[in-house]
């Protein structure tokens, strides 16, 4: 077991020498930032202009642009290949990551399949199996897609007699996904092959599939430009993409994006919208070989989801008139379409719900925890799910015909666990279980509530080693997001172990903006009310700080995405509250966000500076244009990655520009920019690995400290 629980004066020892270095670096080369041109553009926003000097910097095809990005990326890579224990992290992360990670079995057509990673692979592989004793054969591997395993399988989907597999792939990291289909007998790829696809499943009905697609892009457009004009197509298997059938389209609404899906038994068809304006979305039905849909939500202010059907009974998951969830049924041969309440709203949120049999499933949270109940279709409850502990569940999938159903739990200190569910008895029995060789016992998980600003309430959990003192020197991550109705239960992450193991101490903020607590706790930290999101992320801090956890002088804080902002937003408006900060693919630049990829479709939560009222409460809070002249910011290492069509990368660019053009100390402000990646999702193992070294090592570079490992070979 690999231990930094140092008696105290060896830690201000090592304290000392690990500042001594850093000091010996910055004195002998002091940190010199690539030079970014002040362009003149200046904007007026209802009277008052603001000036954007980086704008060429979204120019990303520019000579200039990849340039400065060249110099960033160099002289990032510069800084962390000084600190002295790097590469010994990066030894000891491989060593814990390297174990099987393998999925929940699910049933299609006759076979199982499963995903697998042996370890150290850079994209899982998906097994296919002929039961469940089967240890299984190769079906689809990913990692031979390309030579350095940025390509990724992105979306996965079998018709209905599991005769054929349609896949989506993604290229570095790019949210554009291109379809092929496969003959599962013989696992040979067929003709069909889909382009422009983004924000789609793959949806089978019959002897085809639905899928949305947008306009092929403008040349070198396709990673910035607006994303407008989305199609659902219907595509049938054999045929070439331009035969496909346009089944809906939007042509008043350039903006709202579409699906449309059958029911498990293909009888009933469903259209769903959903509009960036607002929260919720539109969902008609319509019988298979109808022409005429059935409205059951119009407005776009509910989110109505179809969970599934049971002869002419269509069973919804809704928060309207129930911000917290809940679930009614439909008959449709009804002509008054009567809303037949099932489960009403609760206490707790209405995650989910998935229909098994004549069983309604609902997953809730409770706190931030998952909680799973059986109800009988008419409502009554059969009983609840008994979990392992305080934790995150997903599922259940399986085989619906048998009721094999399965499921997986973690949680931060519990790896995941595989269970295999009887729904009649209410029995799970482990399917699987993680072989990752580390001693969990030695840590705990405590939750707390906090009291923020405004006197609300906060949850937040605390992950560290048994027995640490609270004396307000252990290293400590905070880390949050507080947005767009999503939520943060318990979850495990292998990286997380550097910290935890070194004694450091791990904090998930349950921030409002999330969903933990319903519609009313997400409004509570949007638009005009999202400065109460960065008031808590500083309560939370000020939290740990009061009762000793940690010290300033020992706090990170990161985020990712909305998360992202988050962090920018926070060290700009309390710089001395944290020692290093990480803002990851953040939205930087909230005034002109909305104008490139997928970004107006976060109006809902954020609102645009095209509104008056919400320009004035949007630049009151913009990372990018409240960096003050002469201020001493944290150490911050920003992340990015040159294929996210996600959140533009220009914002981290132009936030970097202007962090390094004002910052007043010797704390660094460093910029690292992957290549071949995106906003996250699909990238390969290797990749992820160092992204997260880089993370650890920087923290406790910046704090002082010096790591210290024992390996288990």
């Amino acid at each position: 077991m690999n231990k930094l629980i140092f008696p105290l004066f060896t830690f201000i020892i090592i304290f000392t020498s690990c500042n001594n270095m850093k000091e010996d670096l910055k004195s002998s080369n002091s940190i010199k930032y690539p030079k970014a041109k002040k362009g003149d553009i200046v904007d007026n926003y209802f009277g008052t202009e603001v000036a954007d000097p980086y704008r060429w910097l979204e120019d990303d095809n520019s000579t200039e642009t990849k340039a400065w990005v060249d110099a960033e990326n160099k002289l990032t890579k510069s800084y962390l290949d000084k600190i002295p224990f790097r590469n010994t992290m990066k030894k000891r992360l491989e060593e814990l990551w390297n174990y099987p990670k393998t999925g929940t079995p699910f049933k299609k057509g006759n076979m199982w399949y499963y995903y697998k990673n042996n370890g150290l692979q850079a994209q899982s592989v998906l097994y296919t199996m002929n039961s469940l004793d089967d240890s299984g054969k190769v079906f689809i591997d990913p990692n031979k897609f390309s030579e350095n395993g940025t390509i990724a399988l992105s979306d996965l989907s079998f018709s209905r007699d599991g005769k054929y597999c349609a896949y989506s792939i993604s290229k570095g990291g790019s949210d554009w996904n291109e379809i092929y289909v496969m003959d599962v007998k013989t696992k040979t790829l067929l003709d069909d092959h889909i382009q422009w696809v983004k924000f789609s499943g793959i949806n089978w009905f019959k002897d085809g599939f639905y899928y949305g697609r947008f306009p092929k892009p403008k040349d070198n457009n396709a990673l910035k430009g607006k994303n407008l004009n989305q199609m659902v197509y219907y595509h049938k298997v054999g045929t070439c993409q331009d035969d496909d059938i346009l089944s809906y389209k939007d042509d008043e609404h350039p903006e709202r994006m579409y699906s449309i899906y059958s029911t498990k038994d293909e009888s009933v068809l469903v259209l769903s919208g959903e509009d960036p304006n607002n929260k919720g979305n539109m969902l008609s039905y319509k019988k298979a070989g109808e022409n005429v849909w059935t409205i059951v939500e119009n407005n776009f202010n509910n989110s109505t989801y179809i969970i599934g059907n049971i002869g002419y009974d269509l069973f919804f998951q809704t928060e309207k008139n129930a911000p917290k969830g809940k679930v009614f049924k439909i008959n449709i041969t009804d002509p008054m379409q009567k809303h037949v309440s099932i489960i009403p709203e609760k206490e707790d949120v209405m995650q989910g719900v998935s229909l098994k049999g004549n069983y309604l499933i609902a997953n809730y949270l409770h706190n931030a925890s998952s909680q799973a109940f059986v109800y009988n279709v008419n409502g009554s409850l059969k009983h609840q799910v008994e979990l392992p502990g305080i934790g995150s569940l997903s599922g259940f999938g399986g085989d619906d015909e048998t009721m094999t159903l399965f499921y997986t739990f973690t949680s931060f200190t519990i790896p995941s666990l595989s269970y295999q569910y009887d729904i009649e008895t209410n029995k799970s029995t482990l399917y699987r279980k993680s072989e990752l060789d580390f001693n969990m016992a030695d840590y705990e998980t405590r939750q707390v509530f906090f009291t923020s600003k405004d006197g609300t309430k906060i949850p937040m959990f605390i992950v560290n080693k048994k027995g640490i003192e609270l004396n307000g020197l252990n290293p400590t991550m905070l880390y949050g997001y507080g947005g767009f109705n999503i939520s943060l239960p318990p979850n495990f992450s292998v990286d997380r172990l550097l910290w935890l193991e070194q004694g450091g101490i791990y904090v998930q903020v349950n921030l409002r903006g999330g969903g933990e607590y319903g519609e009313e706790w997400h409004k509570a930290g949007t638009k005009l009310n999202k400065q109460n999101v960065f008031d808590d992320f500083i309560f939370a801090a000020k939290y740990l700080i009061d009762n000793k956890y940690t010290s300033s002088d020992y706090l990170a804080v990161s985020g990712r995405s909305n998360g992202g902002l988050l962090v920018g937003a926070t060290m700009i408006q309390q710089p001395d509250l944290m020692k290093v900060a990480f803002p990851g693919v953040g939205v930087m630049d909230m005034l002109r966000y909305h104008k490139f990829t997928i970004g107006y479709y976060w109006a809902n939560d954020y609102g645009t500076s095209d509104d008056s009222i919400q320009f004035t409460n949007l630049i009151k809070y913009s990372p990018l244009h409240n960096l003050k002249e002469r201020t001493c910011y944290p150490s911050t290492l920003i992340v990015t990655a040159d294929h996210d069509d996600r959140v533009f990368p220009a914002h981290s660019f132009k936030f970097a520009a202007r962090l390094q053009e004002v910052q007043s100390c010797d704390s660094p402000c460093l910029i690292r920019i992957d290549k071949n990646a995106g906003h996250g999702a699909g990238k390969p193992t290797d990749m992820v690995i160092q992204d997260k070294v880089d993370m650890w090592s920087f923290a406790f570079y910046e704090m002082g400290l010096i790591p210290e490992f024992n390996f288990a070979y």
